[in-house]
């Protein structure tokens, strides 16, 4: 699981970056009336992000509780699908952010399939929720 967290790690650091600079520097969408579904979409990702950053880091999902983790990552995916629709509806995406987002898709996968064999081995454990710690990246 370290290198699913090593993943996850790096994913929020690209994703910092592309919010910094692209949403908040450069394009501003926090004053773009056009953008406010689009910052819907990055609110209800980062709820999703938070939760799923803050638990790996120092939990185990088992049983039942690893099929509610799985839950949460697949409906991180349809997040982020509905809001590169509505990015492309909203607004016209520099090249440079299609490249990060690029990148990211990239690194969630990676992430998605280091950690998958775990979480389902995870959920084959009796159900609960543990202590789990991961040195540094925890």
């Amino acid at each position: 699981m370290e290198a699913a967290l090593f993943l996850l790690g790096l994913q929020g650091i690209l994703g910092a970056l592309d919010t910094l600079y692209y949403h908040e520097f450069h394009l501003r969408l926090y004053s773009a009336v056009s953008a406010r579904k689009e910052l819907k979409f990055h609110a209800a990702r980062d709820f999703l992000h938070t939760g799923i950053f803050a638990s790996l880091a120092w939990a185990r999902w088992a049983g039942f509780w690893a099929w509610v983790l799985i839950g949460f990552l697949t409906m991180e995916i349809i997040v982020t699908l509905w809001d590169f629709i509505e990015e492309d509806r909203s607004r016209r995406v520099p090249p440079g952010e299609r490249s990060m987002h690029a990148i990211m898709g990239l690194v969630y996968g990676a992430f998605l399939a280091i950690s998958l064999p775990e979480l389902f081995h995870w959920s084959q454990l009796p159900t609960g929720i543990g202590a789990q710690g991961y040195g540094i990246l925890s």
